[in-house]
């Protein structure tokens, strides 16, 4: 499963540019096809609304062999996500299309990392490719 948070849908429509020109479905098709590619489903999914983020990763224990989150702003807020993901068991991987790093410095504090088995930062489209083929080792390499 493949989660974005709050106002990941208006990628590509930003003037500055900080995400990219790529659009969100520019980038979840760039997703679903290097999933295909890498012989697994993907559910790619988007919500503004952050019950919804952690309903789904509570969903994804029964149904997923791995995370990846965009948590977008609630990256830098939100603890209830970070209880939900800690209560998933298999890996997660935290992606973001800008690096958070070289950002205000209220972004520079993750609360999705503590629970995250690696991060994926400022790459853009290709960081979430990057982030699927990670995924896609990681899977295959834990004990059934």
């Amino acid at each position: 499963m493949f989660l974005n948070g709050p106002n990941a849908n208006l990628y590509g429509l930003d003037a500055s540019g900080t995400y990219g020109a790529d659009s969100f479905p520019q980038i979840e098709a760039a997703c679903l096809a290097r999933a295909e590619e890498l012989g697994f489903s993907l559910d790619f999914r988007q919500s503004n609304h952050e019950g919804v983020l952690i309903d789904w990763i509570q969903e994804a224990r029964q149904s997923c062999d791995g995370v990846l989150i965009n948590a977008a702003g609630l990256t830098y807020t939100s603890i209830a996500i970070l209880d939900a993901l800690l209560a998933f068991n298999g890996p997660i991987i935290e992606c973001h299309m800008s690096n958070i790093w070289k950002r205000e410095p209220f972004r520079h504090h993750s609360f999705i990392s503590k629970a995250a088995t690696g991060v994926v930062a400022g790459l853009g489209l290709r960081g979430y490719l990057l982030g699927l083929s990670a995924m896609s080792e990681l899977i295959s390499e834990s004990p059934a």
